[in-house]
């Protein structure tokens, strides 16, 4: 007998699975605002140099007539934004007049900011233009590498502690953290701050998965883990919503992160994952919360007559090989979880990066960052749904592979629409984008079934480090396109085909209960190939007698 069925005579997909899913849910769907903040926060406006302090006519006057005098224009026929006249040329004045040669130098008073669409940003806070650009990609590198450490501390933690305290410790954490970030007005607490609040995204989307896959039965994982996809393709939209609602970049941060607070305060009652707790011995409390459950669901008396013996019955087979300790080389040390292990590293590096390559830098696209916002938000919705119903009729090999092959396809495409067609190259960009983020959905439920319970979640902590890894080389490959324009989506589509020829050696896991030990796991690809191979012994044995049989006749 599995778990599974325990929960199924407990009600199965009940009140109590629904109302869980959704309350641990809905904090990831905010969590997907933190992601993609630094595409309102660190947005980058119109900007030119400060004009002479000891002109101060010039200085003041931005008109188009004064700023012609100051600031020279680039090829576009915009104000030059790095650089400004030495002395103002008034001859420009006259518009028939044009001079060369004239000195430059740089913005040494400052520069002007156009404020129209963004009243504040981190970039006009702290002058993060011109020679001082890289400051705002070194803050999102920072962030990137707190959700790296994240996933490797939280990872740990969660199997060793429990999948609600680091959960319940990350809420806090993103809420004190956020707000810091908000207050303080330096832009080294800003850095410091945005990596403690990195660290916190691991923390919740590896435990809330975790705990939403482990009570609910097999029937009802796949929807579960879908909905964490829409769940964070909401927090896309809602961050457009309430970034263009709310522009000065510290409110928006602050008004995205005190809501934690008050998910921090409901995780109380959340209770901890009964698979975990039996795993661990602490098979009373797993009756107690599985009683809770029950009445809950409406099967009370099912749930009285529980004992810690019928339980453990459920799950003694799978259980009694359990270690009492592991380490992340238990990630290599046996056959079986040795192949989940390498594959699920290229799957989770290459769709993070091709993933983050396209969804952190709107402004590229040249449309407004709201629209583009909404419009990569969108695309994941009807991605998702195919995505869950290849899932739930298909397999979840089939459905993750083909969504990450086409992905790369896409982005490759897109090389050869002409530049002056915005739009399509925007559409295209952002159809590629919703592929891959529901093979990053998929593969993130994917995952936590192959991986056995014992080790399932420092499996997913070690493959959400390779993800991270990947989310820092995305800006490094787009750096490379300054020196050959086609190198970035190359890379991008060529790491997604990869990734998506990689999960085909992963074994299927659709309609199957999960496994609860690392020899469990072994066992069950031993007895598979077993089977194989009699099946195949058997063909041959048959093609003997169907090859020896007119040989009888003969004699």
């Amino acid at each position: 007998m599995a778990f599974t069925d325990l929960l199924d005579a407990l009600g199965g997909v009940g009140r109590f699975q629904l109302v869980y899913t959704a309350l641990l849910l809905l904090p990831c769907s905010l969590l997907a605002c933190h992601n993609f903040l630094q595409n309102f926060t660190a947005a980058v406006p119109r900007h030119h140099c400060q004009g002479p302090t000891n002109h101060t006519a010039a200085a003041t006057n931005s008109s188009g007539a004064w700023l012609r005098a100051t600031i020279p224009l680039d090829q576009l026929g915009a104000p030059e934004p790095c650089r400004r006249f030495t002395e103002p040329q008034w001859a420009l004045l006259n518009l028939n007049t044009s001079i060369h040669g004239a000195a430059t130098e740089g913005c040494k008073d400052g520069w002007v900011y156009d404020r129209s669409v963004f009243p504040s940003t981190i970039v006009m806070e702290w002058d993060l233009v011109c020679e001082a650009r890289t400051l705002r990609d070194l803050a999102q590198s920072i962030y990137m590498a707190g959700v790296l450490v994240g996933a490797a501390v939280f990872g740990s933690l969660a199997d060793r502690l429990g999948r609600k305290a680091p959960l319940v410790w990350s809420y806090l954490q993103l809420a004190v953290s956020g707000a810091a970030t908000a207050y303080f007005s330096s832009f080294g607490a800003y850095c410091v701050f945005r990596f403690l609040m990195g660290m916190t995204f691991s923390g919740i989307i590896l435990n809330s998965l975790s705990l939403v896959v482990e009570w609910m039965p097999t029937r009802g994982r796949t929807v579960a883990g879908v909905l964490l996809g829409f769940s964070f393709t909401l927090g896309q939209l809602i961050l457009a919503g309430v970034a263009y609602l709310i522009r000065p970049w510290r409110w928006l941060q602050f008004a995205v992160s005190i809501p934690f607070l008050v998910f921090f305060l409901y995780s109380w009652w959340l209770p901890e994952s009964s698979r975990w707790l039996l795993l661990h011995g602490k098979s009373q409390l797993a009756v107690q919360s599985l009683r809770k459950v029950a009445a809950m669901n409406g099967r009370k008396e099912e749930g009285d007559r529980l004992t810690q013996e019928v339980v453990t019955a459920y799950i003694q087979s799978e259980f009694t090989s359990v270690r009492s300790s592991n380490s992340v080389l238990d990630l290599f040390r046996t056959p079986a979880i040795r192949k989940v292990t390498c594959c699920l590293m290229v799957v989770w590096f290459s769709n993070s990066m091709a993933y983050y390559g396209l969804a952190m830098d709107l402004q590229k696209f040249g449309l407004s960052v709201y629209v583009v916002q909404v419009l990569f938000g969108v695309i994941d919705i009807p991605a998702m749904l195919v995505a869950t119903t290849t899932m739930i009729y298909v397999g979840r090999r089939a459905t993750v592979a083909s969504f990450l092959i086409l992905a790369g396809l896409m982005v490759i495409a897109n090389m050869f629409v002409p530049e002056d067609m915005q739009t399509l190259r925007t559409a295209q960009a952002a159809l590629g984008k919703g592929c891959l983020a529901s093979s990053f959905i998929c593969v993130y439920l994917f995952t936590g079934e192959l991986y056995p319970t014992e080790i399932r979640q420092m499996g997913m902590g070690f493959a959400s480090v390779n993800a991270r890894l990947g989310g820092l080389a995305a800006p490094l490959v787009t750096t490379i396109g300054e020196f050959n324009a086609v190198l970035p989506p190359v890379g991008f589509g060529a790491t997604s085909i990869l990734a998506g020829l990689a999960v085909c050696f992963l074994a299927e896991t659709r309609n199957v209960p999960l496994v609860e030990t690392i020899v469990a796991m072994e066992r069950r690809v031993k007895v598979g190939l077993s089977r194989k191979e009699a099946e195949e012994k058997k063909e041959e044995i048959s093609l003997q007698q169907l090859g020896a049989s007119p040989l009888k006749e003969t004699i």
